[in-house]
C-alpha cells in the first residue's frame, strides 16, 4: 500500500508543479487564450494522484502484486501518463510563446501524445482486468 501511496504523492507533486507553471508562465509572458497547459494538472492530479489512492486502498484488500497483469498495469501506465503529460507541457508551452509549428513538428507531438493516451488506455484496462481476476481468487 504505501508504494501506491507514494506514487499517488508524487504525481499529486507533480500535477501542483504543472498548476504553478501554467499559472506563473501564462502571467509572465501575459497570455490570455485557452492553451494545453491547463490540461496538464488536472491530468496528473486525476490520473495520477487520484486513480493511485484507489489502487492502494485495492492493494489493501487484494493480493495485486503477485498478478504479472497488475505489473504491467503499473509499467504501461508509468510510462504512459508522464509521456502523455510532457506533450501537453510541450505543445501548451509553444502555444504560449507563439512559436509558429510546422507540420511535422505539430503531427510529432499530437504523435506522441497519442502514444501515451494509447498506453494509459491499455493501463486502465490491464487495471481493470486484474482487480477482477484479484477479485476471484
Amino acid at each position: 500500500m504505501k508504494k501506491y501511496l507514494n506514487y499517488s504523492l508524487s504525481y499529486g507533486v507533480m500535477g501542483l508543479v504543472c498548476g504553478v507553471y501554467f499559472r506563473e508562465f501564462t502571467k509572465i509572458m501575459g497570455f490570455t487564450g485557452i492553451t494545453t497547459l491547463s490540461k496538464a494538472h488536472p491530468h496528473f492530479l486525476i490520473l495520477g494522484t487520484m486513480l493511485f489512492l484507489i489502487v492502494a486502498l485495492f492493494s489493501d484488500r487484494l493480493d495485486l502484486e503477485k498478478d504479472k497483469t497488475f505489473a504491467l498495469f503499473m509499467r504501461i501506465y508509468n510510462i504512459g501518463l508522464p509521456l502523455t503529460v510532457l506533450m501537453m507541457l510541450i505543445r501548451g508551452t509553444l502555444e504560449v510563446i507563439g512559436a509558429p509549428l510546422s507540420k511535422g513538428l505539430n503531427a510529432s507531438i499530437s504523435g506522441i501524445a497519442g502514444i501515451g493516451h494509447i498506453l494509459l488506455g491499455a493501463g486502465l484496462i490491464l487495471l481493470i482486468v486484474s482487480l477482477k481476476k484479484a477479485k476471484e481468487k
